[in-house]
């Protein structure tokens, strides 16, 4: 399996400094021309997938243990429409226990305008329990070293 990183470092919209580009596909869009409210979540997801290799922690996307959604809370803020390419910023913004909360934001790559904003947080569970399981440090440790005072950490 290759690990060719789709997204990149960027420095384009502080806290974030990492996104991946997505474009509105014909499928993407309603009746109106406009993406549909739930065409977002795949790329918020995509750019959280991408933000976790970049930083070595695909690992932890299938196995004994791995990330569930717990919550996503979504805002819209324009309406997107098909062909454009949206630049969908992600970061961690605290590390619990046992879970993750992250950020998004959708931009027009064309004018920057913001589109959609999302904030989701994952649980680390053992996958034949389905219970909680604590962070591991090196998780912890590639997040903090990459994000730096952005990100809330609870002790392990």
């Amino acid at each position: 399996m290759t690990n060719l990183e789709t997204g990149r470092l960027s420095d384009r919209h502080p806290p974030f400094k990492y996104a991946a580009l997505s474009r509105v596909s014909f499928s993407d869009t309603d009746a109106q021309g406009v993406v549909y409210y739930g065409r977002y979540l795949p790329f918020f997801d995509i750019a959280r997938l991408e933000y976790h290799r970049h930083l070595g922690l695909h690992g932890y996307w299938q196995g004994e243990r791995e990330f569930v959604m717990r919550s996503l809370e979504v805002t819209y803020e324009a309406p997107a429409r098909f062909d454009d390419l949206l630049d969908v910023h992600m970061r961690t913004i605290r590390i619990g226990s046992s879970s993750v909360t992250v950020e998004g934001a959708a931009y027009r790559v064309d004018d920057e305008r913001l589109m959609c904003t999302a904030r989701m947080t994952l649980v680390f569970i053992e996958v034949e329990t389905r219970r909680p399981v604590p962070i591991p440090d090196e998780f912890r440790r590639a997040i903090a070293a990459f994000e730096g005072d952005g990100v809330e950490m609870t002790p392990s």
